[in-house]
């Protein structure tokens, strides 16, 4: 095991964290009630497991020499947790849409109502309208 405090504590550190960052990763990507899509879901589980593993390699099987430190490993589960957050808020903001109400009247207002139209005839001839007060001469 190459988690030693005493040792290199910087290492270690770097390690728990990035276990830690690993499996809360993972925790958001399985949580279902987290209103992520499936492909969010899936990336964030891809990362989790990607972290942990990594944090697994260094703490019990890293034999010396290089290592390199991924600081992603810190800022993507901060977005990964403010990205749940918002799409949860979101999720309760577009909780259920509200079915539209039937028209109805003001009180004391009449519906309102068509004039009824002549019937058109198809053989009848155009009439001139005529202008009221009779013929002239």
């Amino acid at each position: 095991m190459n988690i030693d405090f005493s040792l290199d504590p910087a290492f270690s550190w770097y390690v728990i964290l990035l276990m830690f960052s690993g499996l809360a990763t993972i925790c958001i990507g399985l949580v279902p009630v987290s209103a992520l899509s499936a492909g969010w879901r899936i990336i964030t589980v891809i990362a989790g497991v990607a972290f942990f593993g990594y944090g697994v390699y260094l703490g019990f099987f890293f034999e010396g020499g290089s290592y390199r430190i991924f600081f992603q490993a810190f800022i993507v589960p901060i977005v990964l947790v403010v990205n749940f957050f918002k799409a949860l808020s979101n999720r309760n903001r577009t909780a259920a849409p509200v079915p539209p109400q039937a028209q109805v009247p003001y009180p004391g207002q009449a519906p309102f109502q068509q004039q009824p139209q002549p019937p058109v005839q198809a053989n009848a001839p155009a009439q001139a309208p005529q202008a009221e007060g009779g013929p002239t001469a």
